[in-house]
């Protein structure tokens, strides 16, 4: 049962603020990172790299994020990982003023770190949350990114004119609101999450704030066939997730798409990965983990079929493919998170949750790098039909356990 109630649903307006500011600069950053390096460089393969250095970024700041909430709370975690973002957004600036592609890249492993942040905000978001409303509580945190993450690739038209009104080069926009709103999120959290919610959770229950070693936490994921389930759709779903996200504006930059017209087509896959998140985190309680987790498997692959057979100037298909990629994304995510936070040791949860998040974006990663190659040296249609083969093996093994049964959450 929740320690305080009043505490928890403060906790939750917080997170969801932050949520939202956080999500107006990693999407506005995704929406034109990999066309601009692509522009910069004259290479697609680099600029799959850009989105994969944001994701590279996100796995180690994960892991760092997750040390420091281990041993210090959330509070100063999370604060870390806004604030390191806001640096990067601001070198990306200085970055594409001189035209330099790869200090972009640098600049952009370190907005990576919002990701991170905003990661680790859902787990947040159960630390006192009751077993039965576990992922109704996270999804929410999820679900609040919606508002920022639907406006950001909208904004990364306009904010070009508030860049080039301040003697600055137009496409540095996006990056400079990156960089404002990651401040603004690293300053709410800092002074909002008062107290910090997971050391009163700890207090309550009596855990030491002493982090489990590495070896403790993989021993116990390992044991665990729940958390292993888990993990896999996290990781699943990041990975198919980011590699066909990462190359869709390239891809409709080929059929001569304006950035107008991306920043739509990507703004209503982020309203897919966030708008639906609490009827997800509604089903994981109602239904259970791993019938939600096949859900996403389904989705995926119908996304990965979707994008197979749309054209550069298909604009529609690659809309329903990405929408449908973002709701298994989301479904994913919020059984997944649920899942692994339930099926561990109390003293050992907040490593694996900083493990199943260095996991996410590692996987986002290769898919962003493994991506970039794909369409390199075939096209975007065999992306598609990669991306499906690849989800086949989780989808089985997802719908193999909920018709074996689903499971109640733990208390």
């Amino acid at each position: 049962m929740p320690v305080e109630t009043a505490v928890q649903r403060r906790i939750l307006i917080v997170l969801a603020a932050t949520q939202v500011l956080g999500g107006v600069g990693v999407s506005a950053a995704i929406a034109v990172s990999s066309l601009v390096a692509s522009r910069l460089s004259g290479s697609e393969v680099v600029g799959g790299l850009a989105q994969t250095g944001s994701v590279l970024g996100a796995a180690a700041a994960s892991f760092v994020v997750a040390r420091v909430a281990a041993r210090k709370g959330r509070r100063p975690a999370l604060s870390l990982g806004y604030g390191t973002a806001a640096v990067g957004g601001a070198a990306a600036v200085v970055a594409v003023s001189v035209g330099s592609a790869p200090a972009l890249l640098v600049a952009l492993v370190l907005v990576g770190a919002a990701t991170a942040a905003g990661l680790a905000a859902r787990f947040a978001a159960t630390d006192l949350a009751a077993p039965e409303r576990r992922a109704r509580s996270l999804a929410m945190v999820v679900w609040a990114t919606t508002v920022g993450a639907v406006a950001g690739p909208n904004l990364a038209g306009p904010v070009q004119g508030v860049a080039g009104g301040l003697g600055l080069e137009p496409t540095t926009g996006p990056y400079l609101l990156c960089a404002v709103a990651f401040a603004v999120a690293a300053a709410g959290t800092w002074i909002g999450l008062r107290p910090d919610p997971l050391l009163l959770a700890r207090h309550a229950a009596g855990v030491t704030t002493a982090a489990a070693g590495g070896a403790e936490v993989r021993a116990a994921l390992r044991s665990s066939p729940a958390a292993l389930l888990g993990l896999g759709g996290i990781v699943v779903s990041h990975l198919l997730m980011v590699g066909l996200m990462s190359m869709t504006p390239v891809h409709m930059d080929h059929g001569g798409a304006t950035l107008a017209v991306v920043g739509l087509v990507i703004s209503l896959h982020v309203a897919g990965m966030y708008a639906l998140s609490p009827l997800f985190g509604w089903l994981a309680d109602r239904a259970g983990r791993s019938r939600v987790l096949a859900l996403a498997g389904a989705l995926l692959l119908a996304a990965g079929v979707v994008c197979a057979v749309a054209g550069p100037t298909d604009t529609g298909l690659l809309t329903t493919g990405l929408v449908l990629l973002g709701l298994g994304w989301s479904a994913g995510l919020v059984a997944g998170s649920a899942l692994v936070s339930e099926s561990v040791p109390a003293h050992v949860r907040t490593g694996a949750q900083g493990l199943a998040d260095v996991a996410m974006n590692v996987s986002g990663a290769v898919g962003g790098v493994a991506a970039g190659i794909v369409v390199a040296g075939a096209s975007y249609a065999v992306l598609g039909v990669v991306a499906a083969v690849v989800v086949l093996p989780y989808l089985a093994a997802a719908g193999t356990t909920a018709l074996r049964r689903a499971p109640r959450p733990a208390t």
